[in-house]
């Protein structure tokens, strides 16, 4: 399990210091866990021996084997087609049924982590009347966003997509009011500049939402809302059928919530 989803799980475990480590971790992850257990001791407001505590209640030996796992994830997060490679689990004699089955796999594993309220809360900030809509995805991902804008301008005004060009972004950005909403999807392997346009849509105190992978894309720091898709579908491609499902169960939540509207 990801360092990321363990911290999220066992909330409820951690004492005030350790949820306010918590915090700090993922406001920042995973570069805040990098850090030197000094450093991240001062940002944190918590002792040294206390972090190497936390980081035993998450099931690592000590604090350099915690900082290991997320080199690893990071290294995870850059794999290419190439590195992928390695772990083919498609079975040649049925590709289409063997693929199908780890799609299923996928879409059953999202379930697990993308929570009723959380969802619930998405689709209370898409479909607020009082917000303007921005979406816009990474190299491949922004066919979702695409995709996403197109089916929810039939159900609400104020909903753009924000081109891929950023020459273009700053008349989006000064659009932004505050409350507005920047909806990002960007997987691994993740577009620098998208981090940068997240930056500056908070500082117009914009919302932001993230939609990435479990190794989080840097666009994700500072997310109003952080939904962490399966995309690893044991072939050279990693697979956005369950980000795709994912909006069109917001897409049916969303349209039926004012269908008169609609």
């Amino acid at each position: 399990m990801q360092i990321r989803q363990k911290l999220e799980d066992m909330s409820d475990q951690f004492t005030p210091a350790e949820r306010q480590l918590k915090s700090v971790l993922l406001a920042d992850y995973p570069f805040a866990g990098l850090e030197p257990i000094q450093e991240l001791s001062k940002r944190a407001h918590i002792s040294a021996p206390s972090i190497s505590r936390f980081v035993s209640k998450l099931g690592c030996a000590g604090f350099q084997e915690f900082q290991q796992r997320l080199v690893q994830e990071l290294k995870e997060g850059q794999q290419s087609p190439i590195h992928l490679r390695k772990d083919l689990q498609i079975d040649d004699s049925a590709p289409l049924a063997s693929y199908l089955r780890s799609i299923e796999a996928l879409n059953k594993e999202m379930i697990e982590q993308v929570t009723t309220s959380q969802f619930n809360r998405l689709c209370d900030l898409m479909t607020d009347s009082k917000r303007r809509i921005f979406m816009i995805g990474g190299r491949m991902s922004d066919t979702i966003a695409e995709f996403f804008v197109r089916h929810l301008r039939q159900i609400r005004a104020d909903v753009s997509h924000v081109p891929s060009d950023p020459e273009l972004w700053p008349e989006y950005l000064l659009r932004m009011r505050s409350r507005d909403v920047l909806l990002i999807i960007d997987f691994r392997r993740y577009q620098a500049n998208l981090a940068r346009l997240s930056a500056q849509a908070r500082e117009r105190k914009a919302q932001t939402i993230v939609i990435t992978d479990k190794w989080i894309s840097p666009a994700a720091k500072g997310a109003t809302e952080l939904i962490s898709v399966p995309i690893h579908s044991g072939t050279v491609w990693d697979s956005y059928i369950p980000a795709f499902a994912l909006i069109e169960a917001m897409l049916v939540s969303m349209a039926e919530r004012d269908w008169d509207a609609t």
